[in-house]
């Protein structure tokens, strides 16, 4: 896939305000300080569409970025960040909660875990909290580049049983200094996107064969 178009075209906190066009959704979630703004804009490729801050848990919206006018990329406030108050917390919580529970739209989660270090409890709860709701779940081990190649599958390994992952459920080692991973991720959006395609590309058929029928 090449990204030729990217808009941040909704900031939501309510589902009145989530976009009504029914593209398909791929929403990312990790911890505050995991790299959630490099990603996207590694996956992207333009340097500045997230913006990157020092200061962990900015993001205190649900940021819809529509790419190439085609699928909404949405971006949700880390979690973990002891900085934040309890009360921001819990309507963080909520806001993410209320996206979760009636979404069509969200084909799948796109869950980033810091690949140096053991998925904390935090990590735990968010995994287990999209399997409540049965949502199809990646993977994303970012800052690969930072961990020695005699490391990388202890580390992967570390990942992979400490989640526990149920099946259809997947990892994608990535890192946004060597681009690692990117195609891998932009890859499995394409084929989500065709699927959409041939299912309604099967659809018309049958409707078209229904009115031969009745003619």
């Amino acid at each position: 896939m090449k990204v030729t178009d990217v808009d941040l075209k909704i900031v939501a906190v309510r589902r009145s305000q989530y976009p009504t066009s029914g593209k398909h959704e791929f929403m990312l979630v990790g911890r505050s300080n995991v790299g959630k703004s490099s990603f996207i804009n590694t996956l992207v490729n333009r340097k500045n569409m997230a913006r990157i801050s020092s200061c962990p848990g900015k993001t205190q919206t649900l940021n819809f970025y529509l790419v190439n006018d085609d699928f909404y990329l949405v971006d949700v406030p880390g979690y973990g960040y002891a900085a934040v108050d309890k009360r921001t917390q819990e309507k963080f919580g909520k806001m993410i909660e209320e996206y979760l529970e009636k979404r069509d739209e969200l084909k799948r989660v796109f869950m980033l875990i810091d690949f140096r270090i053991k998925p904390t409890e935090d990590d735990l709860l968010m995994y287990n909290f999209l399997k409540y709701y049965n949502i199809p779940v990646t993977i994303i081990a970012t800052k690969v580049d930072k961990v020695g190649g005699s490391k990388k599958n202890s580390n992967k390994n570390m990942i992979l049983n400490t989640l526990d992952l149920v099946v259809g459920d997947d990892l994608i080692l990535f890192s946004s200094t060597t681009k690692l991973g990117r195609e891998e991720v932009l890859n499995k959006i394409e084929s989500l996107l065709t699927e959409k395609q041939d299912i309604k590309g099967a659809t018309d058929s049958l409707v078209d064969s229904d009115l031969d029928d009745l003619i």
